[in-house]
Order: C-alpha cells, then structure tokens, then sequence
C-alpha cells in the first residue's frame, strides 16, 4: 500500500514537472515566433509588432518559474560541489538533508510573498500598459510553480522521489519515459 501511494506521489510530481516544462518550452518558443515577427515587420512594414516587449517579458517570466520544478526534479541546479567532495558519506547526508531544508524554506518564502501580489493584481483586475492584457494569470503561475517545485523537495527528502547524483545519465529521447 505504502509503496502505490509512494509511486503515485513520485509520477504525479514527475508527470506535473514534464507538463510545466512543456508549458515552458511552448512559451519560449512563442518569444521566438514574437521577436521574429517583430523584426520582420520593422523590416518590410516599416512598423515593430506593438506587443512584442510585453508579451516577451511576460512569457520570459513565467517560462523561467515554469521550468523550475523539472530543473528540482532532475536536481539539475548550479552545484557548489567542492565541500561535499572532501566529506564522508555520512556528512554528504546530513549536508543534503540541510539543503532540502533551505530549498523548502526558501520556497515556503517565496510563495508566502507571491500570494498577495496575486491577490493585489486579482482585486484591482491589473494589466499591462501598452497591450492591457491581464496580468493576474500569468502572476498565478508563480505561486503554482513554486508550490510544485516545494512540493518535489517536500517529496526528495521523505524519500518519496530519488536524489539523482550527478553520474546518473540523462533520460535519452528515444522513447524512455521519466
């Protein structure tokens, strides 16, 4: 029993980080396609795309958090490794244990302080100055992502998900699954 809620809680996250990092890569892609066309326009119309430095700052935004929680997943964050090279396997513990907590304390913080910019762009219904388009919907993605990505730490350091080390090998793209 202890062992399905553990596989259900591991692929659920997994399959929750996969999803982001998709929303992620398409909102990457859309800044592409925006500046591209931008450029296209200033060229041969004579006249830039009117939205292009919103929505770009906008989608960079979101597609930055969004990757997140697969970036935590894989646990492919900058690594300060030489202190954990020079300990033994016990202290390696304990130094991993320490950063899961800073990690989750650090993330309990930042959706603490993201919850009532949401909540102050909701109420007054806030948009952009050029385009006016909402912003409370793309300010609720922060939260979320952030909620995922305690959520994976929250889940690495009961054992639910596996700390990869770094010689474990990448998942390659030839029909392996996560």
């Amino acid at each position: 029993m202890l062992f399905g809620v553990r596989k259900t809680v591991s692929l659920g996250l997994e399959y929750l980080a996969l999803a982001f990092a998709w929303l992620a890569a398409v909102g990457l892609t859309a800044i592409v396609g925006i500046i591209a066309t931008s450029v296209l326009m200033r060229k041969f119309a004579n006249t830039p795309l009117h939205i292009t430095e919103e929505v770009v700052g906008l989608l960079l935004s979101v597609a930055l958090f969004l990757g997140l929680p697969m970036v935590t997943l894989r646990s492919k964050h900058v690594h300060v490794s030489l202190l954990i090279e020079y300990v033994n396997d016990r202290a390696k513990a304990v130094l991993q244990i320490a950063g899961l907590l800073m990690g989750i304390a650090f993330f309990g913080w930042l959706i603490w302080d993201t919850i009532p910019w949401f909540e102050f762009a909701f109420k007054r219904n806030l948009k952009t100055e050029t385009t006016r388009i909402l912003l409370y919907p793309w300010m609720a993605l922060m939260p979320l992502s952030l909620t995922v990505t305690g959520m994976i730490l929250i889940a690495r350091i009961f054992g639910i998900i596996d700390t990869p080390t770094p010689s474990d090998p990448e998942p390659s793209s030839q029909g392996e699954t996560l």
